[in-house]
């Protein structure tokens, strides 16, 4: 049964339209909808003009707020950007921009206040620069991110939720910036990263046994994560659980070249003598 305590927060990486879409998409809705999370994020979301975005998409007839922003504008209408899906009312919403050199495309987060139990949860959903070897880009990325949070949720509220494609492998600085093992533009920060505190294995996300992962050549890695701000002064904000989704296929067809993360999160406030 489930704890009524915790938040379970998910982040996945659609693939936008690439592969089999039809035949990916009811496999998407299927694995998320299982999920019965409070709160999803999704990356890579294509929108064409006035029509669905691909996020609305996969909430049709589920009973999900929706709240879905570009990051790169793509040329003739079509966007790619970040959406956030949940049962529970979406407030506050915004787009946050990250500093992206003009050459590369624009990235970008989403926000919302997640009118959960024991909220309101303030989400964060992103997805940084891809290319391997812009390691200083995405540290740019972080700290602005990082610093995005610290505006919109400030210490004291309850603990925010920051996920997504980072595009980074746990030991990197981005990640390690995240994780508060090193300091970078004279800043630093604390996040728990939810895999590391409570995930058995390695958590590869980007895996050489997906086909569709299989062909960039590029190793398995870690590179999907669920970050949170605590646990904080009420001991909100533990993750107590982790665990990979959407990471088999279903008639050869995989639902994303990404698996998604699943995490549960305690939220509601306890003493010092209380148990998990």
């Amino acid at each position: 049964m489930r704890n009524a305590d915790v938040w379970r927060v998910a982040t996945f990486n659609i693939w936008n339209r690439q592969g089999e879409w039809l035949r990916r998409l009811p496999l998407i809705r299927a694995g998320l909808a299982a999920l019965d999370a409070d709160v999803i994020g999704l990356q890579e979301v294509l929108a064409m003009g006035g029509a669905p975005s691909q996020a609305h998409e996969i909430a049709d007839g589920l009973g999900w707020n929706v709240y879905q922003a570009p990051a790169w504008e793509i040329g003739g209408g079509l966007t790619f950007g970040n959406a956030i899906l949940s049962p529970h009312r979406l407030l506050d919403t915004a787009r946050l921009a990250l500093p992206t050199p003009p050459e590369l495309e624009t990235r970008a987060a989403v926000f919302a206040r997640v009118d959960a139990p024991h909220g309101p949860m303030p989400v964060f959903v992103t997805h940084l620069t891809v290319q391997p070897h812009l390691c200083h880009v995405r540290r740019a990325q972080v700290v602005a991110l990082a610093d995005h949070v610290a505006r919109l949720a400030p210490i004291g509220a309850p603990p925010p939720v920051v996920m997504g494609d980072f595009n980074a492998v746990p030991d990197s600085d981005e990640m390690r910036f995240l994780r508060g093992l090193t300091s970078l533009e004279g800043r630093s920060v604390y996040f728990a990263d939810a895999w590391a505190v409570a995930g058995t294995g390695g958590g590869a996300t980007y895996d050489r046994r997906n086909p569709y992962a299989l062909r960039s050549r590029e190793p398995s890695n870690r590179i999907d994560y669920i970050f949170v701000r605590g646990p904080d002064a009420h001991l909100r904000g533990e993750p107590v659980s982790a665990r990979l989704a959407l990471d088999e296929p279903s008639d050869g067809i995989w639902p994303s070249d990404h698996f998604a993360v699943v995490a549960e999160v305690l939220a509601a406030p306890r003493g010092m003598g209380d148990s998990a």
